[in-house]
């Protein structure tokens, strides 16, 4: 699949950020092969800036990742390849 503008949002209540980086969260059936490939989340990159963080939910599998925007340059995003998030429940 692709990007999909309606499964980004901002974390939080940030209206702004200044340089700070800011925190996203990111819902869709991609998995993180997919979404963590440069040029994935190019639909985003006029508010997408380096060292955000994106919350990434794969709905199909389920997992959980954490990725950080490595680059953001004329209009091409790139995020590291995540750091997954447990999800399991051995109970």
């Amino acid at each position: 699949m692709a990007y999909n503008v309606n499964g980004l949002s901002a974390a939080g209540g940030q209206s702004k950020a200044g340089d700070a980086p800011q925190m996203w969260t990111y819902q869709s059936a991609d998995a993180i092969a997919t979404v963590n490939t440069a040029g994935y989340f190019n639909g985003a990159s006029t508010i997408l800036k380096v060292h955000d963080l994106i919350y990434v939910v794969d709905t199909a599998t389920p997992t959980a990742t954490l990725v950080v925007v490595l680059s953001n340059a004329a209009g091409v995003v790139d995020v590291s390849d995540g750091t997954t998030v447990s999800v399991a429940d051995a109970d």
